[in-house]
């Protein structure tokens, strides 16, 4: 019988849809959520807990990135998921671009991007990585460049209409129905019957508006669709993004709510410096005091991140807090694609690569340990007493994240913790150096025990920072250097015998050595150490394998930043790190002072990039020091910088004239600790209502002065406004003075007397505060004395909007300038003296710290 073009369509889907019934009785869901909310795995009834990344190649910007390269997409994956299996990752979650795989009647489009989705998820599953569907984005697929046209629903009718028109929502509830019906090609699987599929999100950050009922009516409507499939997994459904909408969402027919961490914005175009821990110390759910429904549902967080922080200590604290809130599942965004984290274009406010970031990885080594150990619910404190916390501990000061447990010991940066059972140890992964390992490289290594006297080694290359990789970035900026360099390693472990082999394993790595007592030099690659390496064919896959990025740099690079000020009549330091430089050359900083001193000073090679000198007192007198490093090779080749210049800088013809500069301030003069002219790029601000506040920059009195001009012009006496900015800098090279400086200028002007709060936030998260008037021209000055403990504003702003806004210390004492990280400014907090209502400003000239 000949059947209808319409009919046979709905016919073959009657016939698929009979069928993944009959089949799908046989599906046991691997995990499934009981009657409190609790997910657990169904065979032993035990929690479940999954931890990991998002990430994108299959879609988007992911695609094209890898398309202009001429990247096989599919090896390109298969590295990344090694990488995630490397970092002991078991999450992957990512929101599907439906408006490349759809068309605007929510029919699948069966294409590259569906099929290299299925290829990633097949990937995963090898690895026994589980994967959450977020089947709708809703967003365009353009980010960082403009959207492409598409004919998606999304693309139709937006995110607004598709959570409240009739004609989005019979689209989304197709496409549902066909995603989950749809059959993996590589699996032979619908994401049905494929246990490593574990859970549905309906969409991603839906903003919801309209009659609540309707809410609640669409989320169980695209929730059903599901059902109809046959599928019985979790299903979960933002809670966070549209808040004062939650107890329609807590209404409906879900078995657990999703959540998002950003604790210090995005996007802020710059590297964030200071004590961030603070911004990670807790996450506050508010629904579980106001909405009972919410209450026995699985908590799950979709993404998280610290956006534009390229510390190591971040993720683990981030962990224990989303356990503390008693979260089941958690996945970074976003995992940087290993053939364009060289640039970091793909979201410049997040970083994370386990080649290109190497001590953020590690991090996330630690944070997916601290995931999966720590109890749910449990509380550890507030910081800082919770930066050590079962066998974890997050330092700022030092840069670091551990695990120290019998069986493993991971640092992100070195450590001089001695491990707590040498002789039990398993696993060992780490950047820098410890009491174990001790490695001159800067990528990171792994050490896993084979058996006896024989472990796996892996090295990663070297990364090297070029520029700032939050800022704007470009496919022809490269902001991380990868390079393949000969580094001395020395391994203490227990069972290795001295003058051991180090064989290659993985493949076209030719390098084999033997240590020298316990000390060798080592390349990229995987190997085996012992004292008689076993047969390679003995190894496994997994043992074998090694995936890095080639060198990227063959010529000479040098990575300096000048010191911004100094103390008279002291030494300093100048340090940089350079590329491509064997040991026959030799480095010089030719100086000049404002005297017109002349000085010539050799740089030292410490490491197989860092080189550093001591400028001798003689050079420091009060002014400008000017500077220029000169690289001459054995071949009498130079290289002059900044400039990078060739050619010999003291022919006849030699013109360029580039220098770096450092100001030398007299001894005792003041420490500038915030100057609009300088600063203006570099602060965190806090503004809750823009439409209304606002902060600019003005001409001041003097020639080539900024003013800060911040407005309320609404005032109600609570609706307060301020910004922090980072103030350790400037106190470091100013350290032997700071005892003698003990007050705080702050210099500037309001038209009505205005109460403003000075706050100086330390090192160990403390804030210490006092309240000045200002008033027309005023000068204030304060005693650091008068400085008392005090609550520090969380800024960049945490998102979600819920989380806290302030953070008070346990700690206590008295200030130590010294320890000084931030300055925060607010005003705001009581009545003006024109009246509620009427508009306040302030200007800020200048905050100085002077002498008594």
């Amino acid at each position: 019988m000949k059947t209808s073009p319409l009919v046979a369509p709905i016919f073959s889907t009657i016939l698929c849809t009979i069928s993944l019934f009959a089949q799908n009785k046989k599906v046991t869901n691997l995990v499934y959520v009981d009657k409190e909310g609790v997910l657990r795995f169904t065979k032993d009834k035990t929690e479940a807990a999954f931890f990991g990344v998002n990430y994108t190649v299959p879609f988007a910007y992911g695609y094209r990135s890898h398309k202009a390269l001429n990247a096989d997409i599919e090896k390109a994956i298969d590295a990344d998921v090694y990488h995630f299996s490397r970092l002991g990752l078991d999450a992957f979650r990512v929101h599907v671009w439906d408006v490349e795989i759809t068309d605007s009647l929510g029919n699948l489009l069966n294409n590259e991007h569906l099929r290299l989705f299925d290829y990633l998820i097949s990937k995963l599953k090898e690895r026994n990585i589980k994967t959450l569907i977020t089947p709708i984005a809703f967003w365009g697929n353009g980010y960082p460049e403009k959207d492409e046209k598409t004919n998606g629903f999304s693309s139709v009718y937006g995110k607004g209409r598709s959570v409240v028109d009739e004609a989005p929502i019979k689209a989304q509830e197709n496409y549902i129905r066909q995603l989950l019906q749809h059959v993996n090609p590589y699996t032979k699987l619908t994401y049905i019957q494929d246990e490593s599929v574990v859970a549905l999100e309906i969409n991603n950050e839906p903003h919801h508006s309209g009659p609540k009922q309707k809410t609640t009516q669409y989320i169980n409507r695209l929730a059903n669709a599901a059902k109809a499939t046959g599928w019985t997994k979790p299903i979960f459904y933002n809670i966070s993004e549209s808040p004062t909408y939650a107890d329609a969402v807590a209404a409906a027919n879900v078995n657990g709510h999703s959540f998002q961490w950003y604790p210090t914005g995005l996007v802020a175009g710059r590297t964030l410096q200071g004590n961030y821990l603070p911004n990670v110390d807790q996450y506050k759910i508010p629904f579980g005091d106001t909405i009972a429904a919410f209450n026995n549902r699985t908590k799950v967080v979709y993404e998280f991140d610290a956006g534009d922080v390229f510390q190591s200590n971040m993720y683990p604290a981030m962990a224990r807090s989303f356990r503390t809130a008693g979260f089941q599942w958690a996945t970074q965004f976003a995992y940087d694609p290993m053939a364009t984290a060289y640039a970091n274009t793909e979201y410049q406010t997040h970083y994370l690569n386990l080649a290109y970031t190497p001590s953020k990885a590690i991090s996330l080594l630690i944070a997916s340990k601290v995931f999966h150990s720590v109890p749910r619910n449990k509380s550890y404190g507030v910081y800082p007493a919770d930066t050590a916390f079962d066998v974890f501990r997050v330092s700022y000061k030092n840069q670091l994240s551990e695990m120290n447990s019998e069986e493993a010991f991971y640092y992100s940066n070195t450590t001089s913790s001695q491990p707590v059972n040498v002789s039990k140890l398993k696993h060992i992964a780490g950047v820098g150096s410890s009491p174990l390992v001790s490695y001159q490289g800067t990528g990171a290594y792994f050490l896993d025990k084979i058996s006896h006297g024989v472990w796996r080694l892996e090295v990663m290359p070297d990364a090297i920072q070029l520029s700032d990789p939050f800022a704007k970035a470009s496919p022809q900026k490269p902001v991380m250097a990868i390079q393949w360099q000969t580094q001395p390693m020395q391994i203490l472990l227990p069972g290795l015998v001295a003058d051991f082999d180090v064989s290659p394993l993985s493949s076209g790595n030719g390098y084999k050595t033997r240590a020298s007592g316990n000390s060798f030099l080592i390349q990229p690659g995987t190997y085996i150490i012992s004292k008689n390496a076993s047969d390679k064919d003995a190894y496994t896959k997994s043992q074998i394998e090694f995936a890095a990025p080639k060198s990227s740099i063959s010529h000479v690079e040098l990575i300096h930043a000048p010191c911004q000020e100094v103390t008279a009549g002291k030494p300093f330091t100048l340090v940089a790190k350079i590329i491509g430089l064997d040991t026959t050359a030799s480095v010089q900083i030719e100086m000049r002072h404002s005297a017109n001193k002349w000085k010539t000073i050799s740089m030292q090679r410490k490491s197989a990039y860092d080189y550093s000198a001591e400028v001798p007192a003689d050079i420091t007198v009060p002014g400008l020091i000017n500077y220029r490093i000169i690289i001459r090779k054995a071949n009498n080749g130079y290289h002059v910088f900044p400039g990078d210049h060739k050619g010999d800088p003291y022919a006849w013809d030699a013109y360029t004239n580039e220098t770096w500069e450092t100001f030398v301030a007299a001894e005792n003069s003041p420490v500038q600790l915030f100057y609009p002219l300088t600063d203006r790029s570099k602060l965190n601000v806090y503004n809750p209502d823009w439409r209304n506040n606002n902060i600019q920059y003005i001409a001041g009195n003097t020639p080539k002065q900024l003013v800060l001009k911040a407005t309320i012009n609404q005032s109600t006496g609570t609706n307060f406004m301020g910004w922090q900015t980072y103030i350790a800098d400037r106190l470091k090279n100013r350290a032997g003075e700071l005892t003698s400086l003990a007050k705080i200028e702050l210099k500037g002007s309001a038209d009505v007397p205005t109460k403003v709060k000075v706050t100086i936030l330390t090192a160990d998260a403390q804030a210490f505060s006092t309240i000045v008037t200002l008033t027309k021209n005023s000068i204030n000055t304060i005693a650091l004395s008068e400085l008392k403990p005090d609550s520090m504003l969380l800024l960049p702003r945490p998102y979600p909007g819920f989380l806290p806004l302030w953070f008070k210390s346990n700690s206590t004492g008295q200030l130590n300038i010294a320890d000084a990280d931030k300055l925060e400014i607010t005003f705001g907090y009581s009545s003006p003296s024109n009246g509620i209502g009427k508009p306040i400003s302030i200007e800020i000239e200048s905050v100085l710290l002077r002498r008594n």
